[in-house]
Formats: structure tokens, C-alpha cells, sequence
């Protein structure tokens, strides 16, 4: 036993044996896991469901053999890759960054302010969940050298959808607006003068529809000049109107929001672009 080397030194000996992956790879690993997972779902998910159907049928003929697709099918799409969105040359003016992220299972959030109209009625915020996205933010040249919020151009989500959920959006759409139609904000101000309580009447309305992809529609929520509640009086002038272009291509639902000198024009223009992009992630394919 004495001349078996110490325990501590056979551990770092075995430890220098050991291939450790770069961080590219577990990344890519982590990333081919979660697609992996979703695939797996949806299997599990079809399995069962023709399980169901096997329990209930008369064993009267061979069991079912699952039917091999056609050559000329296409493939049913899982991942949603950055071809799908817009590209900066979908844009009249120079992209200078475009950041880009994914995620799962994550809601379609229309507009915060929109779910909390609902949510101070005491009605559910109304969003959809989706399967996995992607969301990007095309940003124009820095002037100062440092990128602010004020530079975004463009910030886009792309969401998968089940089928049936994606056209579901869209046909709830117009009630699920319907209660901030004219919604009262109150909100506490800090001004140099001290505190105030303002409010801010927001009217929302859908108010195109059907002009890209499969379905369309642009919101749009007019603002009117903060006032104090106590003393009536206005602070500057109305801000301008705020716009949101929702598009469905197949499951896949995309929503854009621009620059706050963007106009409706501008926005439809952008989201026909987005429609035409979406079909490089849509299932059925376009």
C-alpha cells in the first residue's frame, strides 16, 4: 500500500487525462439540446395522440404503419434562424448594429401598456404563448459614439406558434382592444415643482388589416397630453401616436415596432418586407 501513489496526485494525474470542451462547443451542445427537446415534445405529443386512437379501435386489421411523406413534402421547420427576420437592407436608412437573441415559451407581448389596461380592469392581459422565438433590434449610427435607446430603428419579435394559436391572435384581436378603446392612466409625476398626480387618456384601435402574409393588422394607441388631476393643468402637447404591426405567416407571428418618428406608412411598408422574410421559418412553407 505504501508505494501506491497518494490519492490527491492520482486524481490530478487522471484529471490531466481528461478532454475538456471549448466553450464554443457546450454552447452549441446547449443549443442543439433544446432544439432536441422540442422535436422530442412534439413526438411524444403525436405518439400519444395515436396511442388514444389505437385504444378505441376495433383490432380488427394489422396496426397502423406510420405513412412515409412524399419526396416533394417539405420538412416541418423547428428553429427559427435570423434569415427569417428583417435585414438591414430592408431598411431606407444604414443599419449600424443589429442585435438578435432567441427564446422559449416565452408570451406574445402586444404592448405593456396594452396588458395593463387590461389588467387594471381586472381583466387576463389576453397574450398568447408561444413555442420559441427570436427578436432582434436594428440600430442606426451612434452620434455621440455610444449606442442609446433613442438610436433603435427597428425592434422585432418573431414567435412559432401551435398552428391553431397563431390564427386564434388574430380573430381575438379586435376583443381584446376593445376595453382600452379609451383607458384612463394615472400615474405620480416627480416634477422640480414637487409631486403631482397626471393622468393620460390612451385610446387603442386596430386600425388595418389583411395587407401581408396571411393575416395583418396595425395597432395603434393615441395619446393625449399629461394633465394634473388636482389642478387640470396640461404639461406640453400631445405626444405622438404609437404603432405596433402584427403579421402571421403559417405559425409563425411576428411583431414590429419602429422609431418614435416612424409613421403607419413606414410600418406597413416594413412588415409586407417582414411577411416575405417569415416564409424562411413558416410551417407550411410559402
Amino acid at each position: 500500500m505504501r508505494d501506491d501513489p497518494p490519492f490527491v496526485e492520482q486524481i490530478q494525474r487522471d484529471l490531466r487525462d481528461v478532454r475538456w470542451l471549448a466553450p464554443e462547443e457546450i454552447r452549441s451542445r446547449g443549443r442543439r439540446r433544446s432544439q432536441r427537446k422540442i422535436v422530442v415534445a412534439t413526438v411524444v405529443l403525436a405518439l400519444a395522440g395515436f396511442s388514444a386512437v389505437a385504444v378505441a379501435a376495433p383490432r380488427t386489421s394489422p396496426p397502423l404503419v406510420q405513412p412515409v411523406a412524399a419526396p416533394s413534402a417539405s420538412p416541418t421547420r423547428h428553429e427559427i434562424t435570423t434569415d427569417a427576420l428583417l435585414q438591414p437592407a430592408d431598411l431606407p436608412q444604414p443599419v449600424y448594429v443589429q442585435l438578435s437573441q432567441a427564446g422559449l415559451g416565452e408570451p406574445v407581448r402586444l404592448e405593456d401598456t396594452l396588458g395593463h389596461c387590461r389588467t387594471s380592469q381586472g381583466l387576463p392581459d389576453g397574450w398568447q404563448m408561444s413555442i420559441l422565438s427570436r427578436s432582434q433590434t436594428l440600430m442606426r449610427k451612434p452620434t455621440q459614439g455610444v449606442l442609446v435607446p433613442g438610436d433603435a430603428l427597428v425592434m422585432q419579435d418573431l414567435f412559432r406558434l401551435v398552428p391553431e394559436t397563431a390564427r386564434q391572435l388574430f380573430t381575438s384581436l379586435d376583443d381584446l382592444v376593445a376595453p382600452c378603446a379609451e383607458w384612463r392612466s394615472v400615474e405620480q409625476w416627480q416634477t422640480v415643482n414637487g409631486t403631482h398626480t397626471m393622468e393620460v387618456i390612451h385610446r387603442w384601435a386596430v386600425v388595418q388589416r389583411g395587407f401581408a402574409g396571411d393575416d395583418a393588422a396595425i395597432l395603434r394607441d393615441t395619446l393625449t397630453a399629461p394633465r394634473d388631476v388636482q389642478t387640470g393643468q396640461t404639461f406640453g402637447n400631445a405626444p405622438p401616436p404609437t404603432f405596433l404591426a402584427v403579421v402571421r405567416v403559417g405559425d409563425a407571428v411576428s411583431l414590429l415596432r419602429i422609431a418614435d418618428d416612424g409613421t403607419e406608412a413606414k410600418l406597413r411598408q416594413l412588415a409586407v418586407a417582414a411577411a416575405a422574410r417569415m416564409c424562411a421559418a413558416a410551417n407550411p412553407a410559402c
